[in-house]
């Protein structure tokens, strides 16, 4: 049995937080995990930025609530289905994701939750766990799932070196100078082509 674990932002949804920087034009929101590798340290910045701004966890749903699929998104998940079991697996959170989830047909996604205060106020973060994309893989295996995995940040490189084969998608030039080793696909045929010779040879 197969399974693909994919990215969320980036893979099949934009960068959410660049949604909320452009909304309230708030620079200090664009930093993503393309340029953080560090995710509790990238969470921390974003969380001192919005307590300095007055922003809530209302304001960053309302940014998000009028993003759609990057274009392909929907096409790549559908011609996937059929070929694997599919897992999203991302560094948001349920509270942010879910507009997104429901437009791509509600599939399964593992993410992190927030501590949020009555008057909407995030407190802190509660992560899944550590590193929690290549835990996520490792579980697969030990159910004998072959993973095959896409993403495009930092966050990610665990997760398609841990997979039985991993791919890069649309990364920035950082992350393909420090990972030289990974391969990458720019556009969504690229990535099918990689899932399928991946499925012919892993059976």
């Amino acid at each position: 049995m197969k399974i693909a674990c994919l990215d969320f932002e980036g893979v099949l949804v934009p960068e959410m937080w660049l949604a909320v920087a452009d909304k309230y034009n708030e620079d200090g929101l664009r930093i993503t995990t393309r340029d953080i590798p560090d995710y509790r340290e990238l969470m921390r910045i974003r969380l001192d930025v919005m307590a300095k701004r007055g922003l809530t966890i209302h304001d960053v749903q309302s940014a998000i609530a009028g993003l759609d699929p990057l274009p392909g998104a929907q096409e790549f998940l559908d011609w996937l289905r059929p070929r694997f079991q599919v897992a999203i697996i991302s560094d948001t959170f349920y509270e942010f994701a879910a507009p997104l989830v429901a437009k791509l047909g509600f599939p399964m996604i593992l993410c992190h939750r927030l501590d949020v205060e009555d008057n909407g106020n995030i407190a802190d973060i509660r992560l899944r766990q550590e590193d929690p994309k290549r835990h996520s893989v490792l579980a697969f295996q030990s159910l004998k799932y072959k993973v095959v995995a896409t993403g495009d940040s930092y966050n990610d490189t665990t997760m398609l070196k841990t997979a039985d084969a991993g791919i890069l998608f649309q990364p920035s030039q950082r992350v393909i100078d420090d990972f030289p080793e990974i391969p990458v696909a720019l556009t969504y045929e690229e990535l099918k082509t990689f899932f399928s010779d991946a499925a012919a040879r892993l059976n």
